[in-house]
């Protein structure tokens, strides 16, 4: 019995650190070579952040008022300070996140971090950075005043 306790604690061990440390890239476009570029950038910071991995699913997201023009833009790339970034399609926005309203002429964004993701950055002592708005940033291509 103990071991079999023993081999399942081995395999449950090995399976966790698989998940986690398992790289993933998901993303939508080539996010560091836009954000070397020289095209014009527009930059949101957070305005508020949520990091819960141990909730579950979706506890980990940054909330962006972003000027509505930005609604049409093909993708934009959410950065996390001393973590990275990503590229995402735009996917759904509203007014209200959260209790927070957006301004006139604005909508919101909720983008999420992966669970497993942030509990691996948690895991490394990245909580706090993780946690703090202003390390979070949605970088968006500057529009051309035709496509605005």
């Amino acid at each position: 019995m103990r071991r079999q306790l023993t081999y399942f604690f081995i395999v449950f061990v090995s399976l966790s650190l698989i998940t986690l440390w398992w790289p993933i890239n998901d993303s939508q476009c080539n996010s560091e070579a836009f954000l070397a570029s020289k095209t014009q950038k527009f930059p949101v910071k957070a305005t508020k952040v949520v990091v819960q991995p141990w909730l579950g699913v979706h506890q980990v997201y940054g909330i962006f008022m972003v000027p509505n023009e930005y609604k049409r833009s093909p993708f934009f790339v959410l950065t996390v300070k001393g973590i990275g970034s990503n590229c995402y399609r735009p996917f759904g926005y509203s007014q209200n996140y959260d209790d927070i309203f957006a301004d006139p002429g604005t909508h919101l964004v909720r983008n999420y971090m992966r669970t497993r993701i942030a509990l691996r950055f948690i895991l490394q002592g990245l909580y706090f950075q993780m946690n703090n708005p202003q390390n979070w940033t949605l970088t968006y291509p500057q529009l051309n005043a035709d496509q605005g």
